[in-house]
């Protein structure tokens, strides 16, 4: 050990010896050894600071060189995206699907010649089922009417639709994108729970207004839900719906952060926080502390909203709290309008990794629970589900379609058609491409009548592209899609249906016999009370 250490001081010496040297050539021979020195000064200078430091132990041992190891670090997500990665395989999206998604946005055909690159005999790959006797594919997308018994204003839900996404998060250039591209195509753009901005309502674009922890946009100066700031801003023309945000795919059950520092006077203005203070979201709600005041909350906020559709979305977790809210909506009689899933598999701007990695029921999972347990107690007819979580393409969006959802949203892909590149850099605000970003200088980058159009190509072709399967597989309306439809590949010998892997109720089921595998969950739900 004294001997490496010796080595180490020594080569740092010496550099710092020809380094002087250099630098007393260059002062009495000529100015163009300069040219030399000065590198050689600064990699002198370097090597010192290095083994003097106490932060990093690399840098100790290896002066000077072990910088290369944080170099290389900080240009590794971009070596495995563009060098590592195979065009299927790439996380949290293969490079073939952020090149369909950026192929539609762009109006380029989004084809590829020689045939599949995927295992079809592994484990787990999905298909769909073709028919024999194809349909034609309808000329008009269908549309999906949103709102139950209880609602007098009810909207019709395009097939894919901009997920939740809030200024603050996404750059001003980038929401006021979305939101013109939503007007031109006919689509729904989610505010995301950080309130409704003026670029939300410049585009022109229908806005599901989404409420979280924090009442960004209609809350008192306590942090508590302001009801009468709430019924004026959803009265607005271009607010179709309201939606209270429970939890995210991607954190579960925990609060938000936004620092200080992103607190600018326009985001400060739009959340009504203080400028520059940091804004702390909890992980829980105010306004209920059981099923059945939650239930009630939803009908108050479809009231106080003029009669709009009112709903709420979540990452499911346990089964018995669904079943309990469904026990506390037939209680009341009163139902939300629609419920949006969200999967763990989903996006955020910034998650502890033990939050996106191991809590949470992915999206296939949820989705079924949610609509089993509405068919079960006989409520599935007034409510529509929607699906968000790694919804990206035409196929994505048919497949959540066959497990029981009746919309679906994307978040990534739709800043995929603006111009993100998946570079993860959204938690440090340098985005490079001016999308997940409050530093105007980025956000100039990012050009709005540009990249509206490219969310319009995008969702107009994605929905034409599911349409064009669901014709293949003979199938006219969304609603006829069923879950034999749907394959998966238990192992190279073995084939199941959606149908087969998981257990469909019958309307009302719950309400006649739980069968088995529901009774224990059934029973043991309470709807004046979260239990896990």
């Amino acid at each position: 050990m004294r001997g490496f250490s010796a080595v180490r001081f020594g080569a740092v010496a010496l550099l710092v010896v020809v380094a002087a040297g250099a630098v007393v050539v260059g002062a009495a021979v000529s100015p163009w050894w300069w040219f030399l020195a000065a590198p050689l000064l600064g990699l002198a200078l370097t090597g010192v600071y290095d083994v003097s430091q106490r932060r990093h132990s690399v840098l100790r041992n290896y002066p000077v060189l072990g910088h290369a190891r944080f170099l290389l670090e900080a240009i590794r997500p971009e070596l495995q995206q563009y060098f590592v990665e195979r065009n299927f395989d790439g996380r949290p999206f293969d490079r073939d699907v952020r090149s369909i998604v950026y192929q539609r946005a762009k109006g380029t055909d989004a084809e590829q010649p020689f045939g599949t690159e995927r295992d079809v005999y592994e484990s787990g790959h999905e298909y769909l089922v073709p028919s024999m006797a194809p349909v034609p594919q309808p000329e008009t997308p269908p549309r999906v009417r949103i709102g139950g018994p209880d609602c007098a204003k009810p909207y019709d839900m395009a097939l894919l639709n901009v997920s939740a996404m809030s200024f603050g998060s996404l750059s001003a250039n980038a929401i006021l994108a979305l939101n013109q591209g939503a007007a031109r195509g006919g689509f729904a753009h989610d505010t995301g729970e950080g309130g409704v901005s003026e670029h939300h309502l410049r585009g022109g674009g229908d806005l599901i207004w989404e409420l979280g922890t924090a009442y960004f946009g209609c809350r008192t100066k306590d942090g508590d839900f302001d009801a009468g700031e709430f019924a004026e801003k959803s009265a607005h023309e271009a607010v179709k719906c309201v939606s209270l945000k429970l939890s995210q795919g991607a954190k579960p059950g925990i609060g938000g952060v936004l620092p200080g520092s992103k607190v600018n006077a326009e985001i400060a203005r739009v959340r009504e926080v203080p400028i520059g203070q940091t804004v702390i979201s909890p992980p829980y709600h105010r306004v209920f502390t059981t099923p059945r005041e939650l239930v009630q909350f939803i009908a108050r906020m479809r009231e106080l909203a003029g009669g709009k559709p009112a709903g709420f979305k979540l990452c499911v977790g346990s089964r018995r709290q669904v079943l309990a809210l469904c026990k506390a909506m037939a209680d009341e009689g009163v139902t939300p309008d629609f419920i949006v899933v969200d999967g763990s598999e989903g996006g955020t701007g910034a998650a502890p990794l033990e939050f996106a990695d191991h809590l949470g029921t992915p999206l296939t999972e949820g989705l079924i629970t949610v609509h089993n347990a509405l068919v079960g107690t006989g409520l599935r007819d007034r409510i529509r589900l929607g699906a968000s979580g790694k919804v990206a393409t035409g196929a994505d969006l048919v497949k959540r379609l066959a497990q029981g959802a009746d919309y679906t949203n994307a978040a990534r892909a739709m800043m995929f058609a603006v111009g993100c590149i998946q570079s993860q850099r959204c938690h440090t605000n340098k985005c490079p491409v001016g999308v997940a970003t409050q530093d105007p200088r980025r956000g100039r980058a990012l050009d709005v009548a540009d990249k509206s159009e490219r969310v319009h190509r995008y969702q107009r072709s994605t929905v034409a592209g599911a349409l064009q399967i669901m014709a293949a597989m003979g199938v006219a309306d969304p609603a006829e899609l069923r879950p034999h439809m749907l394959r998966r590949r238990i192992d190279p010998h073995t084939v199941r249906s959606y149908e087969e892997l998981y257990d469909w109720l019958e309307p009302g089921q719950l309400l006649a016999e739980a069968p088995l595998e529901w009774a224990a969950d059934w029973k043991a739900a309470d709807p004046d009370r979260f239990t896990v």
